[in-house]
């Protein structure tokens, strides 16, 4: 097996960590843009040019901000927010200096042109614990008119620098807080149980889902618990890791295609199919590979997830369920899902590109179940 990993250009990570920002951001140029949450004080970065931000981007939000940067012309963006709005500074660094549109790019629904290399350095700053977005190499961007999110995706998209700092996440409110977490703790079982794994990035994943596993409720519970804060945001960037270098499954799949009619949460659309996902994912190893090394893959989960050695995949089923429960996670009836959509989400879910780093095949059938037992 020849194994390729790539991460951001330099990561550095810790409590306090925030505080290199600016020196970091110097040392790659003296025009600056910056990409920030609604809220997020970026008053260390004088004299930037600050676009602010809020939500999933959409089509019309990308090309919004791409408009800023062709006019400012930075030498450097920053990305200071969440997952969302660390993805619309990465699509405005790779974006700005050519003349294409994002739907030039998007994958399944756009054109899939390859991204142009000369991306402009990103510092990607993390506010919340969820999507690893400061270490991965592509973007979601929704698409409404075709109710569907589709990403684009290349290596120019990774930032030059991660600062993931846990205080900055000590603001997040606990649904957010859920709703992240819970996003992270997906990408590292899926990038865990993909055929794509690879002995780089399973330490990585298995460490995640250690982590997330034992302080994702503690930090919803007690969002001033530095030590879960801290779990968290290395169980995010972990996940963003391994994710970028092996796959993705189902659950992300399914994300895309709800995600882009429902205006949910990326993380609480993730929570929402998690369990009743990964219980398909099973049952279908079982049915078409029960020797083969995707179940043992689940039991390996579990014993990360749970802390109990023995555990078997039924029990990191349960655990996921009793979890999505006890983080009160809508369910998709909730999230504004029609039954009248279910057949579209299907068809939209298995044209995805994350269907193709799952474990197993999923048939329409198996999906429709698990949108309905989602419900």
């Amino acid at each position: 097996m020849v194994a390729t990993f790539v991460t951001a250009g330099r990561v550095v990570l810790g409590a306090g960590a925030a505080a290199q920002v600016p020196e970091l951001v110097a040392g790659l140029g003296r025009r600056v843009l910056v990409v920030a949450g609604r809220s997020a004080d970026v008053g260390a970065l004088a004299g930037a040019t600050v676009h602010r931000h809020r939500g999933e981007p959409d089509v019309d939000a990308v090309r919004a901000a791409v408009a800023v940067a062709r006019e400012l012309r930075p030498d450097v963006v920053v990305g200071w927010g969440g997952g969302s709005v660390l993805d619309l500074a990465k699509c405005v660094a790779v974006l700005t200096r050519g003349g294409t549109d994002v739907l030039d790019h998007l994958e399944v629904v756009g054109r899939g042109l390859p991204l142009p290399d000369d991306a402009l350095p990103v510092v990607a700053v993390p506010t919340t614990a969820g999507t690893g977005a400061e270490v991965t190499a592509n973007a979601p961007v929704r698409v409404p008119e075709r109710g569907v999110k589709a990403s684009l995706r290349g290596r120019a998209m990774l930032p030059a620098v991660a600062v993931v700092d846990p205080l900055l996440t000590l603001g997040c409110p606990p649904a957010l807080t859920a709703a992240s977490g819970a996003d992270a703790l997906t990408q590292a079982l899926e990038a865990f149980t993909t055929p794509h794994a690879m002995p780089l990035t399973d330490p990585l994943a298995r460490d995640a889902l250690v982590r997330a596993g034992r302080s994702l409720l503690r930090a919803v519970e007690h969002g001033d618990d530095v030590d879960a804060r801290t779990d968290l945001s290395v169980a995010a960037l972990l996940s963003g890791m391994a994710l970028a270098n092996a796959r993705l499954g189902a659950v992300h799949g399914l994300a895309a295609a709800l995600g882009g009619r429902l205006g949910a949460p990326h993380g609480q659309v993730c929570a929402a199919v998690l369990a009743a996902t990964t219980a398909a994912n099973v049952t279908a190893l079982r049915r078409t590979d029960p020797d083969g090394p995707g179940l043992a893959r689940y039991d390996d989960a579990a014993v990360a997830l749970t802390g109990r050695a023995g555990a078997r995949a039924d029990d990191a089923v349960a655990w996921l369920g009793d979890l999505v429960a006890a983080l009160q996670v809508p369910g998709l009836g909730a999230l504004g899902l029609s039954h009248d959509d279910v057949p579209a989400v299907v068809a939209d879910a298995l044209a995805a590109s994350s269907m193709r780093g799952n474990p197993v095949t999923l048939t329409p059938a198996d999906l429709t179940e698990v949108v309905t037992a989602s419900w």
